[in-house]
């Protein structure tokens, strides 16, 4: 037997049959059910379903004040009689012979427990509620249970408490963007319809041994593809999802050639462990087919640093992300020290990692050793190598945290409570049209380099104006400016401030001599920086991917069957993330746009508009006895 789960009302509603009064204050708020009063008018009306006659027979339940309950109800037939003992009204449905049709046989449209008024629970289902309520949830996806049941009992008078409202709501969601259940089955088809749309991606899943989904990755060709045209930089992180069957999607996002973050590869896993990691680097990995070496950023605890060890071996660098071995100094030097002095300590700690040179880097250490011993003894058990500058063998252009991909993780966040098919391929959507969007903007660009990257090369342009330059050997300059003395080496595209090195574009010294010898600077920028480079990121395309939501069972019939993970989202609302502490130590202040420490935006140079005038050109003192190429 067929039968929807009947919603137990707390007490039962009052109402008025529409036919023996007219609209009064307190049926005021049923009028909305006035349009049901004819849903169903007799014998051989028809119906296309089974499941249409039983909505019409719900609403024309509530129109007309009654309730009833089914004596058949099955893929033949239906019959249901009115609930109250000794009623005559009845209504006897089956298929049309012959045809697909559902056809009113039988109806006695009579009450006899008709009177002044009805005390009934109306028969509402969580389907039925959650089938009224769905356009209005297409429309406002955020629409909560409380005003859902608000809603309810002033349009049809039927009082749902908040976790019935939810659960109708829960049906409303599915109906509209289909079933959790459902979208995990598909995965198999789903992975492989990506393949066949977007050749040259991956994707691809594996299930537990009970069948029930473990993990799913996929990286868009279009993704791969651009990627080797962005520096060789990876940011690594991870958000929790908040679906029906919770979950937490892993991510890896690049740095484009505008400094902007690009979608590589994301996936989403049963729950964040070591084991997940190292199989979402391993597909990484096999998507990418790269021998490059890169940069890592990640969270120091994650359990990543050996898969990385493990699968890229020597062909990559490991950075830890600043701002969670912050937090976590912070936390350990709680209870022990003034918020001032932790304060100081993090500030300290924060130049250590900044720091270009290694005896600015001991500088800083020494400061935090000045105010605790064991404070300085973290910082060096911390492995430096792994996020301070001095030290640091990779190359992370000056990006010291792993959270650079925000507006991505933005995007998850309105998305994560879809079906896993459905999310995946909202995100793909937004990952389709941000590519053709930089695409179209940077068809417009006239520069060499990126807009952003013209910006701050011109900035450095503007601090080389008074620099004096000399030769000291071959392709060795010394440059002088104010009290402090530099050494660069054009041919090695190095700098002894190393922010030749640490940026990829020539420091303010290294212009200096450049502009001495009537070079273009471009020809010392790196590539990833350049407008050329930045149009063949977003050459490919990723292409529209067709059944996402409803394949054909015949085409799942020899697919592997996967299953919903066993771990649903707990009952009731999410519980929120507690506030972060005033006391939380924030970082030293960094500029959005210059990536310079000590200011933001506002005080930027380039912010303020001052105009960048072209330096004059530094003047030349030959030491050596050798001149350089291109020098007059």
């Amino acid at each position: 037997m067929q039968t929807d789960d009947a919603i137990v009302l707390d007490e039962p509603i009052e109402t008025t049959p529409l036919g023996a009064c007219s609209f009064s204050n307190e049926d005021r708020h049923r009028r909305a059910a006035t349009q049901w009063e004819n849903i169903i008018t007799g014998v051989d009306q028809r119906f296309n379903t089974f499941a249409e006659f039983r909505e019409a027979l719900h609403k024309y339940s509530i129109a007309h004040g009654f309730t009833y309950k089914y004596k058949k109800n099955d893929s033949h037939r239906v019959t249901a009689k009115c609930k109250t003992e000794g009623c005559p009204w009845r209504i006897y449905a089956s298929r049309l012979a012959t045809t697909q049709l559902i056809c009113i046989k039988k109806m006695n449209p009579e009450h006899t427990c008709e009177g002044a008024t009805v005390k009934a629970g109306y028969r509402a289902t969580r389907g039925w509620i959650g089938n009224i309520i769905k356009e209005k949830l297409k429309v406002s996806p955020n629409y909560k249970p409380k005003d859902i049941a608000s809603d309810i009992k002033r349009e049809y008078g039927i009082q749902l408490n908040y976790t019935q409202a939810w659960r109708a709501k829960e049906i409303a969601r599915e109906q509209l963007q289909g079933s959790y259940k459902e979208a995990y089955s598909q995965l198999p088809f789903f992975c492989q319809n990506i393949m066949e749309t977007n050749p040259g991606s991956l994707a691809t899943f594996s299930t537990k041994e009970d069948s029930s989904f473990r993990r799913f990755f996929v990286s868009f060709h279009a993704s791969i593809s651009g990627f080797h045209q962005c520096r060789p930089l990876l940011f690594l992180d991870s958000t929790l999802l908040y679906s029906k069957y919770q979950g937490t999607l892993l991510a890896a996002t690049a740095a484009d050639g505008n400094d902007d973050f690009f979608p590589v590869a994301f996936a989403v896993v049963d729950e964040e462990t070591e084991d997940n990691w190292n199989w979402f680097l391993t597909e990484l990995k096999s998507a990418l087919s790269t021998s490059e070496q890169i940069t890592f950023v990640s969270d120091f605890q994650k359990g990543i640093k050996n898969s990385l060890i493990e699968i890229f071996g020597n062909e990559c660098y490991h950075g830890y992300c600043l701002r969670s071995l912050a937090e976590k100094l912070n936390k350990d030097l709680k209870g022990q020290f003034s918020h001032d002095a932790r304060r100081l300590m993090v500030q300290d700690f924060y130049a250590a990692a900044y720091a270009p040179k290694i005896e600015v880097f001991e500088r800083c250490a020494e400061n935090i050793k000045a105010i605790s011993i064991e404070a300085y003894d973290w910082v060096i058990r911390s492995e430096p190598e792994h996020w301070a500058n001095a030290i640091f063998g990779g190359a992370r252009y000056n990006h010291m945290t792993s959270n650079f991909g925000q507006q991505f993780y933005g995007w998850v966040s309105e998305v994560d409570e879809l079906p896993i098919t459905q999310m995946v391929d909202v995100l793909r959507g937004k990952i389709m049209e941000l590519i053709y969007r930089r695409r179209l903007e940077s068809s417009q660009w006239v520069t060499r380099l990126t807009p952003f990257m013209e910006d701050k090369l011109q900035l450095e342009m503007s601090k080389s104006r008074s620099f004096q330059v000399a030769l000291a050997h071959t392709s060795t300059f010394e440059v002088r400016g104010g009290e402090s003395v530099d050494i660069v080496d054009i041919d090695h595209w190095d700098c002894s401030c190393k922010g030749w090195q640490l940026s990829g574009l020539p420091c303010c010294h290294a212009i200096a001599v450049i502009l001495c010898l009537g070079r273009s600077l471009y020809e010392y920028c790196s590539r990833f920086f350049m407008t050329e480079s930045y149009r063949l990121t977003y050459t490919e395309s990723i292409n529209p991917i067709p059944n996402v939501e409803k394949p054909e069972r015949s085409e799942l019939h020899e697919a592997t069957i996967v299953t919903p993970p066993p771990t649903k989202r707990p009952p009731g609302r999410p519980k929120l993330k507690s506030a972060e502490s005033a006391d939380v130590i924030k970082r030293q202040l960094q500029c959005s746009k210059c990536k310079g420490l000590g200011h933001n935006k506002k005080t930027c140079y380039r912010v303020n508009g001052v105009g960048v005038e072209e330096p004059e050109t530094p003047i030349l003192t030959v030491l050596g006895t050798e001149e350089p190429e291109g020098s007059s």
